[in-house]
Formats: structure tokens, sequence, C-alpha cells
């Protein structure tokens, strides 16, 4: 059963959110974070990705700049950028987009559900990924990049939340420069955080939706921590987590861009997709595809329908997603790209960025050609972590995006 602890959290004083808040650290380079620093120096950037602190010489991973984001956290703490609240506390945090809204509970997981497969996972971590986020979170002594966990929808903890969101004012209330309106409210009735603790106590499991790298890294910094004090339990035994019900996750599609078409002639290329799938007659009008099973490819200015044939379809969990179809049967097979982690002549795109971009993006190359994808459901997503499989590179893309700096942890 699910663990969730109250946390005295730490938090940017009310009328700076807006500027502390930032995107993940992973979805800048060092360019661009360092243009946003730059910009606005309170930004969480500054602190998530320290080596925006230096020229370009200074190497990312250097002991400095661990260094740097440790001083710079606590010196915006003594400024009274940032506070800490006086007891443990849970948080609602209220994301809003296009009118879609989510709601999740900021709390702290237990890195023993992690280990004990409580808390389940679909993808792996790079070694070096992780040790970037494990001397940042060690060295900090902090976690500050909070992870995105889903659970299987419970009316008890819906009520709670919505109950609580009617009868309180939030203490956070403010739009990103993305359009995104982020909403926090603080639950310090200990009554209230007891139910909510309570009712996750009879929730199976919990499933990192986003975050993968950051909870490992979490984990093994608080497992350190642990080791070097003997194994006294202490807040390095949780990590900081924002936890939302399935029903409210909205999964876009993660489409992918071929540079090439492996020296096949437009004819020859749609020749040997036909052998696979069911193809419409291409059309200039934009489409997307409209169930599980099919897809769209762009050519040369057209738009195609693609409907994978019964006889390469799969019941394998894995094996008979979308993305795994596409790749097992046209990627791999025709378009020669075996490994897309590594293959530099594929790009993937995510679905926030529309298929415009897409088609532009594809345009830009003399044989390029684009797929749009239908998007991964979320029981897609828990039947792949329930199965103790992987899923497939690059499928899944979840908006909106947390922010970083809203929350931290200490540890």
């Amino acid at each position: 059963m699910a663990v969730i602890k109250a946390f005295k959290g730490i938090r940017p004083r009310v009328d700076m959110a807006a500027d502390v808040a930032a995107l993940p650290y992973d979805v800048y380079n060092r360019e661009e974070a360092t243009k946003v620093v730059a910009d606005n120096p309170i930004s969480f950037l500054s602190i998530d990705r320290a080596e925006t602190g230096f020229g370009p010489d200074v190497d990312t991973y250097d002991d400095i700049v661990y260094e740097r984001a440790r001083d710079r956290l606590w010196e915006m703490y003594d400024k009274g950028v940032f506070f800490q609240d006086e007891k443990p506390c849970l948080y609602l945090y209220e994301l809003e987009m296009k009118g879609h809204i989510q709601t999740g509970i900021v709390a702290c997981a237990s890195i023993d559900d992690y280990l004990n497969d409580v808390i389940k996972k679909h993808e792996n971590t790079r070694a070096d990924k992780e040790k970037d986020r494990i001397r940042h979170v060690d060295t900090c002594g902090a976690q500050t990049g909070p992870i995105f966990l889903a659970y299987k929808a419970s009316n008890d903890i819906s009520r709670i939340i919505e109950d609580f969101k009617l009868k309180n004012d939030p203490v956070n209330n403010f739009i990103s420069d993305d359009g995104v309106r982020h909403t926090v409210y603080v639950i310090d009735d200990d009554a209230i955080i007891e139910n909510i603790t309570g009712l996750f106590a009879k929730v199976d499991n919990l499933y990192i939706a986003d975050g993968h790298h950051r909870a490992a890294s979490a984990v093994k910094a608080g497992l350190m921590r642990r080791e070097a004090n003997g194994g006294k339990p202490g807040e390095y035994d949780y990590f900081l987590s924002v936890l939302f019900a399935d029903n409210q996750l909205a999964i876009m599609d993660y489409n992918r861009v071929v540079k090439d078409l492996n020296k096949l002639s437009d004819g020859e290329f749609l020749d040997k997709v036909k052998e696979v799938a069911d193809i419409t007659q291409g059309s200039s009008k934009m489409i997307r595809p409209a169930y599980r099973g099919e897809c769209v490819m762009y050519l040369r200015g057209k738009w195609y329908r693609i409907a994978f044939k019964d006889s390469v379809k799969t019941e394998d969990i894995v094996g008979g997603m979308d993305v795994s179809l596409l790749q097992n049967n046209i990627l791999g097979p025709i378009l020669d790209i075996d490994d897309p982690k590594t293959n530099d002549r594929i790009e993937f795109v995510g679905g926030i960025r529309g298929l415009e971009f897409l088609k532009n993006r594809c345009d830009s190359f003399v044989n390029g050609v684009a797929f749009a994808m239908y998007p991964v459901s979320m029981k897609e997503l828990f039947d792949v972590a329930d199965a103790g499989l992987l899923m497939p590179p690059k499928s899944t893309w979840f908006e909106p995006k947390l922010r970083s700096g809203l929350f931290i942890h200490k540890i």
C-alpha cells in the first residue's frame, strides 16, 4: 500500500512565486537556460541549472556548479525569497491549460515504496543523468524537482480535494508565460492530512508518469544519507512528489520525423508501407489519427491515414502499442531506424507543438517523412508498468508541465 507523508515545505514568497517557478531543468539546453536566468535572475533555473552562473568554459558537471546551486538556494532562502512552513503540510497544486484542469496532492512518497515496486516505473534511466541529479540533491540537501506520480482515481480522495478547494483560498494563483494557470493551496489541518494519508494507504500502487530520472536520483541520494546516518529514519527516506488521479490526466501524442526515405523513391516507400498497413489517398488537408491502431503520415505535402493490418498486430502489451507497430513495421525494416534512441536520422516532436510544427520540421528536410501518433492512454501506461515492462522510447508527452521551485523538500 502507498505511503505518503506531509512535510515542512519550503516555498517562494507569494509575490515572487510566478518569477521563481520554472519548467523542469531538462526541458532546456544550456544556452536556453542561461538566457532565462539572464532575463530573470530569481528563476529557479538559477538553482536547477546552476551552470547558468558561469561562462561556457565551466563544465556543466563541475563541482563548483553543484556548490553554486547549494549556495544560491540557501542565499535566496536567507534573503526571504523562500520560507519554510512551520509544520508538516500537504498541498494542492492545480494546473489549468486551455480549459483542462488537473489537481494534484503535493506530498512526500516513500523511497522504500519505490524500491519495493509499490511505485511502478515504465522507463529505464541513464546512469549519467542520475549522477547529475544525485549530486544536485545531495549537495543542496534538498529535493527541488517534484516527481509526477499518478494513481487510479479514488472517489473519496477526489471529494476531499474538491471540498477543500471550495472552502479555502489559494496561496498562489498566477499564469505562467505559456498560458498555464498555477494555483496552490496549503492543507495544514491535521485531521484532513490524516484522512488523505489514510486513504492513500489503501491505494495499491502509484505510477511514475514523468520524472523517472528525478525519482531514481532522489531515491539513491536518500539511500546514501540513510547509510551515512546508520540506517536512522529521516526526511531522506521520502521524495518530493505531486500525485494526480489518472482520470485528470491527458497524455499527448509524441510524434516522429525521419529526415530521409532510406534511399527509396516516394513510390517505392509507399509500396512497402502498403504491405503492412492500409493507406488512404493522400490529401493536403491536415489530419490527426482517429483511433488506436492508426497513425497519420505526412509525405511531400500530403497527409495519409495509415491503419496497420491485422497481420502485423499483436496482443503483446508493448508490441501492440502504436509506437511499437510503427517502429517494428515501418521505421525499422523500411527506413532503417533500428534504434530510435541513438539514430540521428529521427527526431521526436511533442504533441504540444502541434501538427503545423511537425509539418514544417518535416519540410525542412529534402526527403523527410513525418508520423503523427494517436496518444497513449493511461490504461496502456498502467498495463505496461503493472506487467513490469518498459514503454517504447518517446511514447508519452504530459502537459501541462509541473513547475520547479514552488515546493522544496529539505532532507
